[in-house]
């Protein structure tokens, strides 16, 4: 029976190819050429014919009792997630913070003494100093600095300080060690980070940690507001709560790409 296309380039073999395989399902992991026929529609030459392609291919074995499935099925699926960049992962989780905030949002990594921005969705606002891709400010006077540097070993940490920055901006908190320790543990006991100025007038922000999978800390994403128009007490009650949410997500999408195979594997 011919399968229903959308136009006079549909292929109908890629798609009975495709049925095929997914009529392998939990609880039928190895499908005789007649199951395989009867879940798929087609007769049974047809469905043969494809079988024996999928197997030259490698997506298919011969098993005791029929046919299944090899792992290199899973390069068809594997192929969206390596095709899209870790930021175009965080991308829509960015989008949809800031549609529930109406502020810029952000992702940034450290590099070195400074953060470096890798993600952003922005609101236009005026603020004091412009944010694109690639923008650096000292990680020690943002929020989404110190969640990353209070998640770092000592030794390291001053090793990353010592570097001198490569931003050309000289924030407005200049700390002591003993202050600077002190913000940085409350930091990572509360699991989240408040700027509120410190970089430079206007500026008010929080961030939280985004993870890997083994829980390590990667980046950092925050919500970003103008001092004049949003209040610290609303900054935490309304936004931090969504930013968490959000950290969460993001890091728990992180990690699903942390399972994904990167080997391809070859049909024997």
């Amino acid at each position: 029976m011919p399968r229903a296309g959308t136009g006079p380039d549909f292929i109908e073999a890629l798609a009975r190819g495709l049925e095929v395989i997914t009529a392998f399902r939990p609880g039928r992991p190895v499908m005789t050429l007649a199951e395989v026929a009867t879940a798929t529609d087609l007769a049974r030459p047809t469905a043969r014919r494809i079988l024996l392609t999928l197997e030259e291919l490698g997506y298919v074995r011969t098993a005791e009792r029929g046919y299944s499935l090899t792992p290199r099925v899973l390069d068809l699926g594997v192929s969206y997630v390596r095709s899209m960049g870790l930021w175009e992962v965080a991308r829509p989780h960015l989008e949809r913070l800031v549609e529930r905030t109406d502020e810029s949002c952000s992702i940034a990594q450290l590099d070195g003494s400074d953060i470096v921005y890798v993600a952003r969705v922005a609101v236009p606002k005026i603020v004091a100093l412009a944010v694109q891709i690639g923008t650096r400010f000292p990680a020690l006077s943002t929020s989404l600095g110190k969640v990353q540097l209070a998640a770092l070993p000592p030794d390291e940490l001053e090793k990353v300080l010592a570097e001198p920055t490569r931003s050309g901006l000289v924030p407005r908190w200049q700390p002591d060690r003993a202050e600077r320790d002190a913000v940085l543990r409350e930091v990572r006991a509360r699991g989240w980070a408040l700027t509120d100025e410190q970089l430079a007038l206007g500026i008010r922000s929080i961030a939280a940690p985004l993870r890997d999978g083994s829980g390590r800390v990667i980046a950092g994403v925050n919500v970003n507001c103008h001092a004049a128009e949003t209040s610290v007490e609303y900054l935490l009650e309304r936004h931090l709560p969504l930013l968490l949410q959000t950290a969460g997500e993001i890091s728990a999408d992180f990690a699903r790409l942390d399972t994904v195979p990167h080997i391809t594997v070859t049909a024997s």
